[in-house]
């Protein structure tokens, strides 16, 4: 039971990784404003460029991909500590290898969920992407890479933000079945890819009616 306990008490440490509103935040201490309230409405950090600028939007950006790969390193180092505790005992049979790789990508789903539905923003939050895509260069740094190349090439063509996310999150899923990883990544990238795109569900409505804003234009009120 106390093994249990601690497992879930790691994911509820990726999870606040993934929590903490990064664009709520800038938006508080730059302008003393909530974001929530301005552009798109949004706390990721292409609301945050519309709002606040570049420099802004960039940290919260790199911010937002650091949280998502401190949570998977914090989970690859927790969870084989835990499994060596002599005092917390894994059930007899469980494999501790294979227990931490499922362990650590439950942990990034933890973070993802975190961003999205985050605690402190009484559980609204971003969509996931900048997050996602942290996790993914923590856990498989070549899938990681693909996705964000992916996501370049789609704003450089298009110059939209939302559908350079679905791009790599579409792109991630692809590699990571073309790449050799364990079937706990492949579930992961499936899981958290599919649930980015679900997040852009008003993005995709609004693509497919021609108006979802292009960087350097002002969202849709």
């Amino acid at each position: 039971m106390v093994f249990w306990i601690a497992s879930a008490a790691g994911l509820g440490i990726a999870y606040l990784f993934g929590a903490t509103p990064t664009g709520y935040l800038a938006g508080k201490l730059l302008k003393g404003i909530d974001i929530r309230e301005h552009g798109s409405k949004s706390v990721g950090a292409t609301n945050v460029l519309r709002t606040l600028g570049k420099w802004p939007a960039l940290a919260v950006l790199l911010a937002d991909v650091l949280k998502g790969a401190a949570a998977i390193l914090f989970a690859g180092w927790f969870y084989p500590w835990l499994a060596s505790l002599p005092a917390v005992t894994p059930p007899p049979g469980l494999d501790p290898g294979t227990w931490t790789r499922w362990a650590v990508c439950l942990a990034g789903l933890a973070a993802v969920l975190g961003h999205s539905r985050s605690i402190w923003l009484k559980f609204a939050g971003g969509k996931s992407a900048a997050t996602g895509l942290g996790v993914l260069l923590a856990l498989a740094w070549p899938v990681g890479a693909g996705a964000a190349a992916a996501f370049a090439l789609a704003v450089a063509a298009f110059r939209i933000v939302s559908l350079g996310s679905m791009v790599a999150a579409l792109t991630a899923i692809a590699l990571v079945f073309g790449l050799p990883e364990p079937a706990p990544y492949r579930l992961l990238v499936i899981a958290g890819g599919l649930y980015v795109i679900a997040r852009h569900r008003a993005n995709i409505q609004r693509l497919l009616a021609g108006t979802e804003p292009r960087l350097g234009k002002a969202a849709a009120p």
